[in-house]
This record gives C-alpha cells, structure tokens and sequence, in this order.
C-alpha cells in the first residue's frame, strides 16, 4: 500500500462533524480516513493531587451517548468511528503498523499537560514510524492565530481588557459545514464496540428527574437543544434575565456539557446568535451568550499562558495562603451535610446529577474556600469528578478566582450564603427540592434552621444533629440578614414570572465574582 493513502483523525474533545477541520483536511488528503477514539485508561485513575475519581458516571455516561451518536453520523457519512481501549500514543502506533497505509495522524491540539503530553507521545510514535502529523485548533470562539496579541505572554490579566480587545481587533472565523460524505475506513479494519460503563469499572447512574440537565449526550442533541433554546422557545432573548437561575432546564443554554466534549462548536453557536439577532431580536440577552463564549475563550488562553500554574496550589501569581486540610470538613461538603442548606442543596445536586447552577458552583466553592477554609484544589478536582460539563480550564479558572489566587484577584471577596440564598431562592423552593428533610419548614426559614425555636423545628419534624446536621460553621455577616427574610410571596428559585425569572436587582449578578468591588454578595 502506498504510504499516503490513510490518515488517522484522533478524535478526543471534538466529537462533531460540523466545524471540523481535522476531517475536512483528511478529506482532501487520503483515500481513507480512521475517525479514532481511545479510552485512555489515564482518564480512569485518581486524581492528581488528592486520588478522588477522574472521570464520574453523569460525565461518562454523556461521553458514552456522544461516541454513540457520532459513530451514527459518521455511519451515515459513509464512515464509522473506530474505538479502542488504551494509550493513544500505543493505539495509534499499532494501528500505524496494522494498516501499513497511515501517511499521516491528524488531531486538535488542546492546552493543559495532561493533554499536551498525549499529543507530545503521539509525535514521538509518528517521528518514530516515518508518519507526518498535523494538527488544528478549534476548541475556542475566536482562533488562537486570529487574537490580537503578537504573543500569549501578552495576554492581558484582566477579562474585560482581553473582551475588548478581540471584539474590536479579531474576528469570528465563518463554520465549516458539515460533510456529507466522509472517505471509508481502510478494509477490513474492526471499528471496535463503544464500551458500557461497566467495561470501565464504573456504574450506570440513577436519572433523577429534579435534574436541571436530563439531556443526552451527542451532536444531534446539541443541535436540538440550541433549536429549542433560540428558534422553538425564544428563551435566548430572556437568558441575561434568567441565568441566575437554579430550577429547571430553560434558565440557562445549557449548552457547557457539549461544549465541553466538543459536541458543538462554540462558532456554530455565536453564528447562530448573529442569525437570531438578524431575524427575531438583538438585545443584551443575546449578546450575553457570546459573553459567555468569550469567558470560556479567556480561560483557555489563560491556562496556555500560565501552564501548570493553573494547577498549583499558590494560583496564577503564586500567592500563598494557609489552606487546611481537614477530611470531615471536605466530606461533610462534598456529600452535601454542611448543615448550611443552600450549600448542601447545591452539592447535592451535583451529587445526583452531574449538574449545577453557575450561581450554585460560586456560592459552594465561596464557601469551601472562604468558610472552611479548605484547600481550593479539593474542590476543583471534586468538580471534575462529578461534573458533566467538565472543561479543565473552565472548571479551575473559576476556583482559581473563587480562592483569590486567579489573574486579577482585586479584593478577597467572599460570598455571604444567606444572602445568596434569599436572593436566589426567596421561598427555599430550591432547598427543600434537595434537602427534603427540611420538607416541613415553610418559606426562607428553611435557610437558617439553627435560628428557628425547638417548637418550630419539632413542628417540621426537623432534629438538628439527628435528622440534619448543626451547620459546621457560621460566618458572622450571615446574622445580618436573618431579620431580612420575607413574610410574604416573592420571587422563587423558579420565579414569579415563571421558572427562570430572576428579580431585577440580581440580574447583572452573574458577574460580580469576577467585577464587583463590594464584599456584600
């Protein structure tokens, strides 16, 4: 066989066929193409620091209907996807001398060590076995070579300072469309089963159906999501309104857990954006879509920037703080048994579904940071554990400024739980949805129960320490809004204007974490 003739699209987080270079590339450069996923055994260990699990079962799971829908277009376009179990970097060369055709390996590059080191054993194998290797880049919205700094170690350590830039300076690159048909498989080659969860010692996970997130995994839902999210439902136009939400699919895109697995492409959705805007409405919802994109853009570059940094304990800038590390405390707000009921409510969600709000994931890492006092990393690698929607520079950006430790940590804020949860969750519609012990305690009061009378929390069937626990700690800013609660009805964790409304006075605040000067949040 001529060397020339194959090339091997290594697929890892780019699980599409619209806006993909790698298979448009390969298209014009082979007789055959091997659309290939590894599972990497590396991605079923512990984790780095503290050997909690890699990969949970929501994300797997999301991950297991990705490669199945996939393998389905693919099938479609006249391929398939081949899938094996191992070391890319040893699949690649067995396939490699299997095949005897490959003139080329072709992947997206990505930015963190784990990662890079994949790709770097890759480029060993080829250099190794004569092989040509070519990479692209198309995780983000705007390209790596479009940003308008000559340099990354220019990259500005502020967001607003990079937003503004890009917006004025760079473009958004136009989507490549998505290819009928795709050049077969060599002959004879075995595309390999899609393993169960089981096959990766892992267990099937339980659907609750609280989930804000009860989606499938895959481009074909992604597409169907958007459809519903922008041209079924309208709800783009109300998602600067909405985002704060903590009930129900609608008050957010929802769109991060694709993302995140590469099952659309951050394009395809500020282009669909622009469309929206021509045809039914531009306002500051929409923008704040692509708002988002540019955040998720930001911290991928942040991490190319910064490397390693990312992961250390001293953050970005080296900054040394005491962090402890107490095991009871850590197990006590990972399982959901703080005895502080917006924080449990919200761990465990995530517990029982892999999902949780972008205002729940700042309040909870606030608190374990900021509260406890506990070492920042436990909790980004608890994160990527459970969370369906992991992005590893996402995911540890934000704990990264959630600990100070970040690019352009201003002040040390700190979130004020009760608050928080009076002003998202008014009526403690949310909590008592996740802490059904605390069922019987009507409206706000179900956010402090320690302050209620033993009538009260007999009357509710509530036992402090017996059915609850005593909250394992308490800030003394929280007492200034226990005489704050409301009496009467007022918006809701759904809202009064239905399930995503957000009141007015907290609807800019999704991005006081990263702007706001005031230590009142």
């Amino acid at each position: 066989m001529s060397a020339s003739r194959t090339v091997i699209c290594l697929l890892r987080n780019d699980l599409r066929l619209h806006d993909n270079e790698l298979f448009h590339w390969a298209q014009r450069n082979a007789e055959h193409i091997v659309p290939l996923y590894c599972f990497d055994p590396r991605h079923y260990v512990g984790t780095y620091n503290f050997d909690l699990p890699k990969t949970g079962p929501f994300r797997l799971r999301f991950l297991l209907e990705s490669l199945r829908d996939l393998r389905n277009m693919l099938l479609y376009a006249g391929s398939n996807l081949v899938v094996r179990k191992g070391k890319p970097e040893e699949v690649v060369a067995d396939l490699i001398k299997q095949l005897g055709s490959v003139g080329s390996v072709a992947f997206h590059e990505e930015v963190a060590s784990e990662e890079l080191n994949v790709e770097k054993k890759v480029k060993e194998v080829c250099a190794q076995l004569k092989v040509k290797v070519h990479t692209c880049w198309g995780s983000t919205l705007y390209h790596r070579e479009d940003l308008p700094f000559h340099q990354i170690s220019r990259l500005p350590d502020v967001y607003t300072e990079f937003r503004k830039a890009v917006e004025s300076q760079s473009r958004v690159r136009p989507v490549l469309p998505t290819p009928e048909r795709l050049n077969p498989l060599p002959p004879g080659l075995d595309e390999g089963a899609i393993p169960t969860a089981e096959d990766l010692q892992q267990t099937e996970p339980v659907s609750d159906p609280r989930s804000a997130f009860p989606c499938t995994g895959g481009e074909t839902s992604a597409f169907a999501r958007l459809q519903h999210y922008f041209w079924d439902t309208n709800a783009v136009a109300t998602y600067k309104e909405t985002r704060n939400g903590l009930i129900g699919v609608d008050y957010s895109t929802k769109f991060s857990p694709w993302l995140a697995l590469g099952c659309i492409s951050p394009r395809y959705i500020y282009h669909q954006i622009k469309k929206y805007e021509r045809e039914r409405t531009d306002n500051q919802s929409t923008y704040w879509v692509i708002f988002e994109l540019l955040w998720r853009d930001y911290f991928k570059f942040v991490g190319i920037k910064y490397g390693n940094k990312m992961f250390q304990v001293k953050g970005l800038k080296g900054k040394s703080v005491p962090w402890k590390i107490d095991m009871k405390l850590f197990d006590a707000w990972k399982e959901g048994r703080t005895g502080v009921p917006f924080v449990d409510a919200n761990m465990r969600e995530l517990a029982l579904t892999g999902f949780m709000s972008n205002r729940g994931r700042q309040n909870v890492a606030s608190f374990l940071t900021k509260d406890l006092g506990l070492d920042w990393r436990q909790g980004a690698e608890w994160f990527e554990y459970l969370l369906i929607d992991h992005d590893v520079c996402s995911n540890y950006g934000n704990w990264l400024y959630s600990a100070g430790i970040g690019n352009d940590p201003r002040e040390n804020r700190k979130f004020n739980m009760i608050k928080q949860a009076l002003d998202y969750d008014i009526d403690g519609e949310y909590v008592r949805r996740w802490v059904p012990e605390l069922g019987g305690i009507r409206g706000a009061d179900v956010h402090t129960p320690w302050n209620l009378s033993s009538a009260a929390l007999s009357h509710a069937g509530v036992s402090l320490g017996d059915t609850y626990p005593a909250p394992v700690v308490t800030a003394p800013e929280w007492s200034r809004h226990f005489s704050k609660k409301p009496s009467g009805a007022g918006p809701s964790a759904k809202g009064k204007r239905g399930p995503t409304y957000t009141p007015k006075q907290h609807r800019d605040r999704g991005i006081d974490f990263y702007f706001s000067r005031s230590k009142n949040l």
